[in-house]
């Protein structure tokens, strides 16, 4: 009971925060939730590791915001289904681009699509707003179809800053305010729902008054030794993004 009333409270919080972040604010960093230069930061890193899909496929936004992604996807040719649970974030996207996306109001772990319906999905600035992962992975498998991929990201557990926060606000006596991810335990839910050819791919993300260095952190030398030492990615990193392929649906005999 206690466990089911702390998800519940914490889950509610956040879609409250989302509903306020985006009646309060215009720009499409405010109304996710991010500093202007961290979505900068977030939506570079994807579109640096993005290598393509066929046009005309099928590509569902998972938390969509104010549609920063939403947009690029169909920019490249995409179809685009943009979902998010906050409604005053919807009409925000719809001002932006209302031709080529068309939008819907959902949670992230309950999508109103038929399964195997879609080549590919986004789930990016959402893990840290719910209590447990597993559900939104085992959706993802059921919606996307055999050889769909997935774009995902979350906050890292294991990174400084992570540690720092966590500490800090359990000495303080506070709850848990948002929540971090273990590279690892993702991965195994990943696999366990049938995704294979994962990729890791960590973000060590500096303070704004820092920016002029953001570039070392993602050049493809810095990318490459964090990505070889692990345990050094995951120190330096505040977040991390996975993309996997959907092998097998879920429940299905592995081969």
């Amino acid at each position: 009971m206690s466990n089911d009333y702390s998800r519940k409270t914490f889950e509610k919080r956040w879609q409250s925060r989302f509903a306020e972040f985006a009646s309060l604010r215009d720009d499409d960093a405010g109304i996710a939730g991010w500093s202007d230069s961290g979505l900068r930061t977030r939506f570079r890193f994807f579109t640096s590791l993005w290598r393509g899909a066929n046009a005309g496929a099928l590509y569902i936004d998972a938390g969509c915001g104010a549609g920063t992604y939403s947009r690029w996807l169909a920019d490249a040719g995409l179809r685009v289904i943009g979902v998010d649970y906050s409604h005053p974030a919807l009409v925000k996207a719809k001002q932006r681009e209302a031709q080529r996306i068309a939008y819907c109001a959902a949670d992230a772990s309950q999508l109103p699509f038929p399964d195997n319906s879609a080549d590919g999905l986004l789930c990016f600035g959402v893990l840290q707003a719910v209590w447990d992962s597993e559900p939104f992975v085992r959706e993802a498998a059921r919606v996307l179809k055999p050889g769909g991929e997935l774009w995902i990201d979350a906050l890292n557990a294991r990174g400084l800053r992570a540690m720092w926060d966590t500490t800090g606000r359990r000495l303080r006596g506070k709850p848990m305010h948002l929540r971090y991810e273990s590279a690892g335990k993702l991965t195994g839910l990943l696999r366990a729902a049938g995704f294979r050819d994962l990729e890791r791919h960590w973000l060590p993300i500096l303070p704004s008054r820092l920016g002029r260095l953001q570039a070392i952190c993602e050049s493809r030398v810095t990318q490459s030794v964090l990505n070889a030492v692990a345990p050094v990615g995951a120190l330096a990193s505040h977040s991390f993004v996975i993309r996997g392929v959907l092998a097998r649906q879920p429940g299905a005999e592995s081969p």
